[in-house]
């Protein structure tokens, strides 16, 4: 007599491991809790928090960036482009998600701003010592900027080290030297805790390069620099463009000019001489 088939049981899928002593492997490594307790709004208004938690968002944003360019700048240091390169193509996708939080503040009104504005007393992201050492790395150094920080004294020792230190661009440039490029002394031996001025020597080198080979490691490393310096041009712009449709032209939170402060940085290119020497290719 033949047994009649069963019909065939389908197998539970594996089921995670779900109990652990204390917390999560998770947590031990995100800090997530941490994370998600930082929000402490100080309005009733319910549009603050999406600000805050933007605001917190743009500051781990800045400082996965500054990784990304000490990383860039040090193996410049070792005459390692390709590592430099991996380095600043890795910031270009972390400036594309940075520039998109944007996006949740980009279309506020006056009234939904000034809703929860008062709450930031005289806060102003101007403040922001992670953003100020990104700037420093790109060579907008300026010794004015540290003042804020004087009572947070490992942020000023930080900042500080970052003024006294060559920019991301001092050390392509000082590259260039090495690999046989007439980058002038007086460049190469500036005050470095001073912002860089743009350079006619240098935009010359900038040329050469980019009349020849555009494969070589030279070329590869101004057009990842080029792709960086876009991207900090569109932060800008879209910071301004957001200000001005926020709260128009009065003074900023933190007593700067505001929108006039912000229209003077976003008419600054970052790494000038990748911008002018194409004029003379």
């Amino acid at each position: 007599m033949s047994h009649q088939a069963q019909p065939h049981e389908a197998s539970e899928p594996e089921t995670p491991h779900l109990d652990f002593a204390g917390t999560t492997p998770y947590e031990d490594y995100v800090k997530a809790d941490v994370l998600t307790h930082l929000q402490h709004t100080l309005s009733d208004d319910p549009g603050e928090m999406v600000f805050l938690v933007t605001t917190q968002v743009m500051e781990l944003w800045f400082t996965v960036i500054v990784h990304e360019w000490e990383t860039a700048a040090h193996a410049l240091r070792s005459d390692d482009i390709p590592t430099a390169v991996a380095a600043l193509k890795r910031s270009v996708r972390e400036l594309e998600a940075l520039n998109a939080s944007w996006k949740p503040l980009g279309q506020l009104t006056p009234a939904q701003f000034n809703a929860y504005r008062s709450a930031l007393g005289e806060g102003s992201g101007f403040q922001s010592a992670m953003y100020r050492r990104m700037e420093f790395l790109l060579g907008e150094k300026s010794a004015s900027m540290l003042v804020p920080h004087r009572g947070a004294t490992r942020v000023h020792a930080e900042l500080e080290k970052a003024l006294a230190e060559p920019s991301l661009y001092d050390e392509v440039l000082r590259l260039m030297a090495r690999r046989g490029c007439a980058i002038p002394g007086s460049v190469l031996r500036r005050d470095v805790s001073r912002r860089y001025e743009p350079s006619e020597a240098v935009e010359a080198a900038w040329t050469a390069i980019y009349a020849g080979d555009e494969n070589a490691e030279l070329a590869r490393l101004g057009e990842a620099l080029t792709d960086v310096a876009e991207l900090v041009w569109r932060w800008r712009n879209d910071h301004l463009v957001a200000t001005r449709r926020a709260m128009g032209a009065k003074p900023g939170t933190g007593g700067s000019a505001g929108v006039a402060w912000l229209e003077k940085r976003a008419q600054k290119n970052v790494f000038p001489e990748l911008w002018t020497a194409r004029s003379h290719v």
